[in-house]
């Protein structure tokens, strides 16, 4: 019985010193926390387009011919009257030449028939000549005269397909590349086009807006008071490489109607490029103010959580638990979300380390200043 006892105290005691103790919790996760920022913020639109010159002067061949000269410098800026091409202008000298001894021969005798007429007139009164050469006399000068209006007709013809020998610019503007050389024939059967000239300053941007992204435009404007005066809103221009142009524009003009085909409706905003650094067919991004949000919440949009179209951010209290709260999401702005329910001035959202924290989990926080939040790094 002894033995027994004895054997069971010591297995209990060798159990009891082979035992470790519990290991302690882990640490709470540290996250990177952010506050809500309050701040009046623009709302912008933006819409893509293409540019294009005030006017896009297609120069053609109006007569047929040979080119003898090409007189401008591809893709230079050229002056209103300025020559650009010449055609040989010989044949046409010489129609004009010989339309011109048509009209001298015309007036010729149409001088003949009036002095006929006025001779013919007083003797015929006094029956010196019959009536019949008088009427002779008459029906000359008549035809006299048609044939040399005729002829003026065709000097004047004559006089006009020579000036379309010389090609001249009809506005100022950047000249394009030449379709035809030096020796090529044309005009024949069809005016020939030869270049185009663009007033480029200012120049125009045209892009397309959704109609229901109309409709909404114009809600938007009408709440911000905009809308009595579009020419009044600024314009910026955001170019291809994603610099914005130097100079804002305006809207001038909305197209008529709806395009049937695509649902689109036409904008054509101007804008001023003294520089020539715009050239038609240029892509870009028309981006204006529609509508200012006063006293708006913003967070980094990296502390936004969507989930079957439910939006959270994960905010810390003061003694470090973590509450998921639901929020009603607004416009994005660069890298932060306008945030219309759900938070307040001051709350601190977790914008790194939302993968490791659950709701009402305690964690330790390590600040981030506005700039790292929005940029995605911690100091």
């Amino acid at each position: 019985m002894m033995k027994s006892l004895l054997l069971a105290i010591a297995t209990a005691v060798l159990f009891a010193g082979c035992s470790k103790p519990a290991p302690p919790p882990p640490p709470p996760p540290e996250v990177a926390v952010g506050a809500v920022v309050q701040k009046d913020v623009p709302i912008y639109t933006e819409m893509v387009g293409q540019t294009s010159g005030v006017e896009d002067v297609e120069i053609r061949a109006r007569l047929e011919g040979y080119v003898e000269r090409v007189t401008y410098t591809e893709g230079s800026v050229v002056r209103k009257g300025d020559l650009l091409y010449l055609i040989d202008p010989k044949p046409f000298e010489a129609a004009l030449a010989g339309a011109k001894g048509e009209l001298a021969t015309w007036q010729a005798r149409l001088d003949k028939a009036k002095n006929d007429v006025a001779r013919y007139t007083p003797l015929a009164a006094k029956q010196a000549v019959s009536q019949q050469e008088l009427d002779n006399a008459t029906a000359a000068q008549q035809a006299a005269t048609a044939q040399v209006e005729a002829a003026r007709a065709a000097v004047d013809k004559a006089t006009l397909d020579l000036s379309y020998t010389r090609i001249t610019s009809p506005v100022d503007g950047l000249a394009g590349t030449t379709k035809v050389k030096m020796g090529a024939l044309v005009g024949r059967g069809e005016n020939t086009l030869l270049t185009t000239v663009s007033r480029i300053d200012p120049i125009l941007f045209r892009a397309g807006i959704a109609e229901a992204d109309y409709l909404r435009l114009r809600q938007q404007l009408q709440k911000s008071g905009a809308a009595p005066d579009l020419k009044s809103i600024p314009i910026d221009l955001i170019l291809a490489d994603g610099t914005t142009f130097a100079h804002t524009g305006n809207i001038e003009l909305a197209e008529r109607a709806v395009d049937a085909s695509t649902g689109t409706l036409m904008i054509q905003f101007r804008f001023p490029n003294p520089d020539s650094l715009l050239r038609p067919g240029q892509y870009g991004r028309a981006k204006f103010v529609v509508q200012r949000l006063n006293g708006a919440m913003l967070v980094p949009q990296r502390a936004v959580q969507e989930m079957q179209g439910t939006y959270s951010v994960a905010v810390v209290s003061g003694d470090g638990t973590v509450a998921f709260h639901n929020v009603k999401v607004g416009p994005r702005m660069d890298t932060l979300w306008v945030i219309d329910e759900g938070v307040k001035p001051g709350d601190r959202v977790v914008v790194e380390g939302l993968q490791r924290i659950k709701d009402g989990m305690k964690v330790t926080t390590r600040e981030v200043t506005k700039q790292a939040a929005n940029a995605g790094e911690t100091k």
